[in-house]
């Protein structure tokens, strides 16, 4: 879906001139915490435990800054994205990594999501010795598309490719 369309399912968006895409939405940093390195699962779920979070304080890198930075070594990290997002039941979002994430040496995994989700978290992996994100740093995008139904809703060229090739299956019949 265009991202216009996408942002009206996005709750919290911080400024949407730089955060709402031609095809996708900025997801952006709101808190995060180091991962507490216990976590348990089993076969029924009686014995589930989520890993533990312990949250981290941003700290300022000069003291005219209105925002603050948090310095992460290389590890896990739970990030809590400023954002929520409410979908349709014809509704799936893709949430990915932004590329100038990636090019920072950290990465999370697309996710896919429906419903509602808040808030938006991210499982964020640092692969270098040290990363600072500033606060409301744009983190990941999420796309939106629609399940089943008319695709040309979801995506305006799909119209248009519809009707070009519609003449000539008619003009095959003759």
């Amino acid at each position: 879906m265009p991202g216009k369309i996408a942002a009206a399912r996005v709750a919290g968006i911080l400024n949407p001139k730089f955060q709402v895409h031609a095809y996708s939405v900025n997801l952006t940093a709101q808190g995060l915490a180091s991962v507490d390195p216990v976590g348990q699962i089993d076969f029924g779920g009686s014995e589930y435990a989520p890993a533990g979070r312990m949250p981290i304080q941003p700290q300022r890198r000069r003291a005219e800054d209105p925002y603050q930075w948090w310095d992460l070594g290389r590890g896990t990290y739970f990030v809590t994205c400023n954002e929520t997002l409410e979908l349709a039941e014809d509704e799936i979002a893709l949430i990915e990594p932004d590329d100038r994430l990636l090019r920072t040496g950290a990465w999370h995994v697309p996710l896919f999501v429906r419903g509602h989700i808040a808030p938006v978290e991210i499982l964020l992996e640092v692969g270098v010795p040290r990363l600072r994100v500033k606060e409301n740093a744009r983190l990941s995008r999420v796309r939106l598309f629609r399940l089943g139904g008319n695709s040309a809703d979801a995506h305006p060229t799909a119209a248009v490719a519809k009707k070009k090739t519609a003449p000539a299956k008619r003009a095959s019949k003759r």
